[in-house]
């Protein structure tokens, strides 16, 4: 094969074409194809390395985004790539997830998979590339996975189905933005998040993304038989079946007694001890690698068998519930006195703490990736400590598996968390796992959904998860509802459902067989719309709606409209007017170039005062207004000029200056600086005059020149009328930068 000739297989899939290009690019790793669709490429390699001795199967999944395949420079201190981003490890994932299960058991070949953009058009999302990709470079590799895996992504704009939608729609216009991964003859993977999309909608929407699954299974068979290298031959080890019943009808009883205790740690130890009799009565000597290994598959199997039959024929579960129990729920809410909303939220042996913290918005999430969005107003983190699961471990940063569920949790929640316009306010939401047995992405959206309406954020509706499984023995099988670890790790499938009273928020399914049937589906998703509702109620009874106030600790966002003339008042020149109001009321001011003034303060007090403050600058000046608090900026011959707002001053004339005396001069009772309560009764706005008098007040009625000028000078002061008006400085200065209306936002020079 030489360079200038490589192979290219093509498939149309919704009018537009996906192309698979082998021999050009990286021949020398095991495999190594280029997915191509419009102007976005990806490169995929497959590559196998030797032999490791682990219990388990070594393959890694690498996405390396490069930001020169969309025309970017890094914005990292470096201005290069460091560790894989939330995009990429979540691409990763979803590559990894379909295909692993398609390797041969005891499969022991270090086996890496990586995927890099080479080039980023913004209307052809990458990841669905890199899944097509990923399989294609292995179906042409040596290693014997013999089914291919292809991918499709599923939208829904304007109430249709679409096939593969543009980036622009996912980010602005589609309800749905449904992730499918499979075989020709099954759907492996499921990855979503929706807008209250119905449970019949989503079962539709996987009958059109398997037809396309098929398109792209068939095109990388195509390439596999034009270009394949042969597969590796490899036998995984037997069970020696002899041994199997030897262990069976030696410890059946007693592992079927270990694995019926119904705690899970207490479970755990049963089992653990009758797995150490099983070793030492039937591999005593311990340097004995190859019968050890025998005997702990033998044992392996047993407990799988024995855990799967008691689910799927006597419909009895580990923890002794019924197939569609949910197990107790309990809930706290208000747990963490100083946050700004929290909830603990506990269902059986899983536990998680969901705390949401609110901020204004210059503090952002912002994105350095390949995509559109550059920043996020709302998002959710996940952390999972060693503890939670009765182990010790290292603690350090977040793994892919707490990426993965954080993202799913803030998915669930995105489409009932307001705009920005409608609540001007950061968010982000961290759920601390502190027990585990089962779903805990799936507390977390309780939890967050919860914390969210602790905190008073005007969420739409409640959301609630539930996490259902599979078990299924030739043609009977059963779903679970609310599946414990056990069961996700011998079970068929784990099938994450969250959503509303109104319909599914998001998705994420992998199944780990084939035969999974639409009728399997149909069943899981009714027994989840179930499942959600009694969560749901369970919720309403701790709390049913947001708090109608924040909490003291939470900052206050106060939302104000000038006229956009008006911006460069409010600033002052050099920016001197907006710094002086933000240091005397401890707050922050953020206004945009359509008038919006946000007021950030640390409470409720300062807010409201300072924002009475630029409402009274701003305010049209009116015969009839008072200022108690106007000071004298300049005193002449015939009169003393005071300051009304910033900007805006009014002259009160020197015959009213002390009622009923006469004066010399204004300096006899004012001077530059004293402070005075005035009232307006003049404004001619043709020649920008205003009039002012003092404001009635006793205090000062009756008094000499000489003891007003006192009362002045102690800071009560009144004075009187005249006409004139000086309009200070208006220079608009910086007036802050405009502000995106939803929780995403794209780059402006995209709009």
């Amino acid at each position: 094969m030489s360079l200038n000739n490589p192979t290219t297989v093509s498939v149309e899939i919704a009018g537009e074409t996906i192309s698979f290009e082998t021999g050009r690019i990286a021949k020398q790793a095991g495999g190594a194809v280029v997915v191509s669709q419009g102007d976005t490429m990806v490169l995929a390699t497959a590559t196998r390395g030797g032999i490791r001795d682990v219990p388990f199967l070594p393959l890694t999944v690498d996405v390396e985004e490069r930001m020169y395949a969309a025309g970017k420079i890094p914005g990292s201190f470096f201005k290069r790539e460091g560790r894989a981003g939330e995009k990429g490890t979540l691409t990763a994932r979803m590559i990894d997830r379909p295909i692993r299960p398609l390797f041969p058991k005891a499969w022991r070949y270090e086996t890496q998979l990586v995927a890099i953009p080479l080039s980023i058009d913004h209307v052809h999302p990458y990841d669905i590339l890199a899944m097509n990709g990923a399989s294609a470079a292995i179906q042409i590799s040596d290693i014997p996975v013999h089914e291919a895996v292809g991918a499709v992504r599923i939208g829904k704009v304007e109430g249709n189905f679409v096939v593969n939608p543009k980036e622009e729609d996912l980010l602005e216009n589609t309800d749905l933005d449904l992730i499918v991964a499979g075989t020709a003859d099954a759907i492996l993977m499921v990855e979503a998040g929706a807008n209250e999309v119905s449970e019949a909608e989503i079962l539709d929407a996987l009958d059109i993304a398997h037809d396309n699954i098929k398109k792209l299974c068939a095109a990388q068979v195509e390439l596999r038989e034009k270009v394949g290298k042969a597969k590796i031959e490899f036998e995984a080890p037997q069970l020696d079946e002899g041994l199997f019943n030897e262990v069976k009808g030696a410890f059946f009883d007693k592992l079927d007694a270990a694995t019926s205790v119904e705690d899970k740690l207490e479970r755990q130890d049963a089992t653990a001890a009758v797995e150490a009799e099983i070793l030492a009565q039937f591999a005593p000597d311990e340097e004995d690698a190859e019968r050890r290994s025998q005997v702990q598959a033998s044992f392996d199997k047993l407990e799988k068998q024995i855990i799967r039959e008691r689910i799927a024929i006597k419909k009895l579960r580990p923890d002794g519930r019924g197939t569609q129990e949910i197990r107790e729920i309990e809930i706290e809410a208000s747990v963490a006195p100083r946050t700004h909303g929290s909830a603990l939220f506990t269902r059986g042996q899983t536990q998680a703490l969901s705390v949401a913290a609110l901020g204004t918005l210059k503090e952002e999430m912002r994105l350095d990736t390949l995509g559109l969005q550059t920043n996020k107003y709302y998002w959710h983190h996940y952390n999972f400590p060693p503890f939670s699961v009765g182990e010790a471990g290292r603690l350090g940063g977040p793994k892919r598996r707490d990426i993965g569920h954080g993202a799913l949790a803030e998915r669930a929640l995105v489409p009932v968390v307001p705009s920005i316009e409608d609540f001007p306010y950061t968010i982000r939401v961290v759920s601390d796992i502190f027990e585990s047995n089962g779903s805990s992405s799936m507390a977390s959206v309780c939890g967050s959904s919860l914390s969210l309406m602790d905190a008073g954020v005007p969420i739409k509706r409640p959301v609630a998860g539930i996490a259902m499984g599979l078990i299924k023995e030739g043609d009977d099988y059963v779903v679970l509802t609310d599946i414990a670890g056990v069961e996700d790790h011998l079970g068929d499938m784990d099938f994450k459902v969250a959503g509303t009273s109104e319909g599914i928020t998001a998705l994420q399914m992998d199944i780990k067989i084939s035969g999974v049937t639409f009728e399997i589906l149909r069943d899981a998703l009714q027994q989840a719309l179930e499942a959600r509702t009694h969560i749901l109620g369970k919720m309403a009874e701790v709390i049913d709606a947001p708090r109608e106030q924040l909490k003291p600790h939470a900052p206050r966002i106060i939302q104000l409209k000038i006229d956009p003339s008006q911006i460069g008042m409010l600033i002052g020149k050099g920016g001197e007017t907006i710094r002086g109001l933000q240091e005397e009321f401890e707050s922050q001011i953020d206004v945009n170039d359509e008038g919006q003034v946000l007021v950030y303060s640390s409470n409720g007090e300062l807010g409201d005062a300072l924002a009475e403050r630029i409402t009274t600058m701003m305010k049209e000046v009116e015969v009839g207004d008072e200022f108690p608090n106007a000071k004298v900026v300049k005193t002449t011959t015939f009169g003393a000029f005071v300051e009304l707002a910033k900007g805006t001053d009014g002259l009160l004339h020197i015959s009213n200056v002390s009622p009923g005396n006469r004066v010399g001069t204004v300096e006899e009772v004012l001077n530059k600086g004293d402070e005075i309560s005035v009232k307006v009764v003049e404004v001619d706005r043709e020649r920008g005059r205003i009039g002012l008098r003092l404001s009635d007040d006793p205090s000062i009625a009756g008094k000499s020149n000489e003891e007003l000028a006192a009362v002045v000078a102690s800071g009560n002061g009144g004075g009187g009328g005249g006409g004139g008006r000086r309009d200070r400085d208006r220079d608009r200065g910086d007036r802050g930068s405009g502000r995106p209306r939803h929780r995403g936002g794209r780059d402006p020079e995209r709009s």
